[in-house]
């Protein structure tokens, strides 16, 4: 019975893994993107820990941590870098300058 949940929980988690990677690919702008691939990463784990329960690994475990702490600093890579790109192509749109903070005059 176990086995059988387990199981149905790693197909749905296919399918929201599934959904993720279209919304990915079709996403308007880069913030649908971006979070489209946090649920991704989420799911992946999820499907990781699952693993690890089904097959009685604990190695999956230490594979779903390492993972979660690379996607975690990726996040933070993206996210530093995207709202520099939105701007850049805001600027592009208004063909006006937009003084930032960062800028020097």
């Amino acid at each position: 019975m176990t086995q059988n949940l387990l199981i149905w929980a790693q197909y749905l988690l296919l399918f929201f893994a599934a959904a993720s990677a279209v919304k990915i690919l079709i996403g308007p702008t880069g913030a649908d993107r971006l979070i489209a691939l946090m649920i991704l990463s989420s799911v992946t784990l999820g499907f990781l820990v699952l693993t690890a329960v089904a097959k009685e690994r604990l190695i999956y475990l230490d594979v779903a941590l390492v993972y979660d702490i690379f996607g975690f600093l990726g996040l933070l890579a993206i996210a530093r870098f995207l709202p520099r790109s939105l701007m850049r192509s805001q600027d592009k749109e208004t063909g006006k300058h937009v003084r930032r903070k960062d800028e020097h005059s």
